[in-house]
């Protein structure tokens, strides 16, 4: 149920988000500039309000309200979209939706983990993985289509993006089940340095080596523009991560069973190791065939790792702290993703693309030299 609402979800956001750029630019007459602030404020807002949302859900010791609310302040956005008249209006939207964005990642990751068997872990955070995914495949190319059946009505769109958001709140309110959790006779500040230091050693690695991680996954903005540097078509540009999507989305529970019944650094090594053969492939590509290659790899690494990560976290925070653990990795992995997407584009503007993905193979080295470490230290 819950990656059926993240599918929803990710079904209306991802038919608004993809058009969102071109409408605020050719209707509002916004710059791009503009664009790119409004994005930055916007991820970087869910980052922060991440951290706080899990650690709120360890203090009252529900995790499924504070989902509904996320989930519901974005679907509440979804019309002021479609109604905006100016940059201002899709500003608060943004800010809005990227809010509940944040409210309700920590405490579903959470969830997830408190409904699940311990042994199918890895089994329910692929699923969950892998329908969200779909939903980020799906929702362009139902955009896609109702732009081409609707001569380009950006607000038409919008307005049909709004009916997968309420079907989300609706299918989360009414289908999932919060499993009961004793409670504490004193409540306490889970983000109080006592509290996180309960944390431990172990749960610090696996966020340090996620953070690393992030840093050779820089945006896919990246591998949309490498594969129109090597002649995809513009128009066929998209459809570059829709590929993508579909691999990951293919991919991710399979790969989350394996994660059960084998060991997680030999996975996640694994899923490095693709990485590499990807950046290198992307690096060395002198045809968009072998762009698209690349770019297949690196869906297929996405679905051994993603969910993976988010089983390591589960698996070494005790469990009254789960939500804050997964603020902290999702702020530090947010982080660790903005610091990577600005040094990939410095490569890439002074040296060339093959710069930026050399560099993103060489960040792997150093996760692969990490997980080594992780391994010594535990032996």
């Amino acid at each position: 149920m819950l990656g059926f609402v993240s599918l929803l979800m990710d079904i209306s956001s991802e038919m608004i988000h993809s058009l969102l750029p071109m409408f605020m630019v050719t209707v509002l007459g916004a710059s791009v500039l503009a664009v790119g602030i409004i994005e930055g404020i916007a991820e970087s807002t869910a980052l922060i309000v991440k951290v706080f949302s899990g650690a709120i859900s360890d203090y009252l010791g529900k995790r499924k309200g504070l989902a509904v609310l996320g989930y519901s302040l974005g679907a509440l956005t979804k019309p002021l979209f479609a109604l905006s008249g100016g940059v201002g209006m899709v500003v608060t939207a943004r800010f809005i939706d990227r809010i509940g964005k944040g409210i309700r990642g920590a405490p579903r990751d959470a969830l997830v983990a408190d409904i699940t068997p311990p042994a199918l872990r890895g089994a329910a955070f692929g699923l969950r993985q892998s329908l969200d995914t779909v939903g980020a495949f799906a929702g362009p190319l139902i955009a896609t289509g109702l732009m081409l059946l609707w001569a380009n009505d950006f607000r038409a769109v919008f307005w049909a993006a709004c009916v997968p958001a309420l079907l989300c709140v609706a299918l989360l309110v009414v289908g999932v089940r919060e499993p009961e959790r004793a409670q504490p006779a004193v409540r306490s500040n889970p983000l109080r340095r006592a509290a996180l230091a309960r944390l431990g050693p172990s749960f610090w690695w696996v966020v340090a080596i996620g953070a690393v991680f992030t840093l050779a996954r820089f945006s896919e903005a990246f591998l949309v523009l490498r594969a129109q540097q090597l002649g995809v078509p513009i128009a066929l540009v998209p459809l570059v991560m829709v590929a993508m999507n579909l691999v990951y989305a293919a991919s991710a529970y399979p790969f989350g069973k394996v994660s059960d019944r084998v060991s997680h650094r030999t996975l996640l090594a694994l899923g490095l190791a693709v990485l590499v053969v990807s950046d290198l492939i992307l690096a060395l590509a002198g045809h968009w065939s072998m762009a698209i290659l690349g770019v297949a790899l690196w869906g297929i690494h996405m679905g051994m790792t993603q969910g993976l990560l988010a089983t390591m976290v589960a698996d070494t925070a005790p469990e009254d702290l789960r939500g804050t653990a997964y603020g902290m990795f999702n702020l530090l992995s947010g982080v660790a993703m903005l610091v990577s997407s600005v040094l990939a584009g410095l490569l890439w503007d002074r040296f060339g693309s093959s710069a930026t993905f050399f560099a993103g193979a060489g960040f792997c080295g150093l996760t692969l030299l990490g997980l080594l470490v992780l391994h010594l230290r535990r032996r």
